[in-house]
């Protein structure tokens, strides 16, 4: 991989060269998170969850599906 460079605006704005967003899933609403480590800037995209995936398989029931539902509807 060659060097690319960017300009830092007078808002602290960067564009990240297009051919490195594609080839890293850099896409609008990416979330970046920042750090520094020895006088470097580093960049890292941040895992995207969304809410149903955060609690996936959270619930740990010991009934089948169809029984708890009987239960929730008063079918008992």
């Amino acid at each position: 991989m060659y060097p690319m460079k960017a300009i830092v605006t007078d808002r602290g704005q960067v564009t990240i060269p297009k051919a490195l967003r594609d080839r890293l899933g850099i896409h609008p609403r990416t979330v970046l998170e920042f750090s520094e480590e020895n006088g470097r800037l580093i960049v890292k995209k941040v895992p995207q969850t969304d809410s149903v995936t955060q609690v996936l398989g959270c619930l740990t029931l010991n009934k089948p599906t169809d029984e708890l539902l009987n239960e929730m509807r008063g079918n008992v």
